[in-house]
């Protein structure tokens, strides 16, 4: 199980990750991470919307309601191009996280 830290820590790049793949809406976002990391993340609407509406805010992404092909009004988001920077911005950081824990966890001869 991941630590709630490490999953709130992890929750802006993930969505913007997700975005960048298209627009959906919001139960599939958390479908989406669900899949994604074999069940080990499981996100609440309550901990998504919050953090979909700051990043609305901060103008990462965008929402607009529209009727699904079963007749349902559903809210999609996208991602602005303020949201693809920052997700590039993103990735390099945690990249530069995981050089350094790769680094420093690589076996050591003799200590097996």
């Amino acid at each position: 199980m991941i630590s709630k830290n490490l999953m709130a820590a992890s929750t802006k790049p993930l969505i913007l990750s997700i975005l960048e793949q298209g627009e959906i809406y919001g139960y599939q976002i958390i479908q989406n991470v669900i899949d994604i990391s074999g069940g080990t993340l499981e996100w609440s609407e309550g901990m998504l919307y919050p953090v979909l509406h700051r990043m609305e805010k901060e103008n990462l992404i965008r929402s607009q309601w529209k009727i699904s092909k079963k007749g349902r009004r559903r809210k999609y988001y996208r991602l602005t191009e303020s949201g693809r920077e920052e997700l590039e911005k993103e990735k390099r950081q945690w990249m530069s996280v995981h050089k350094l824990l790769s680094k420093l966890w690589e076996p050591v001869p003799g200590f097996e």
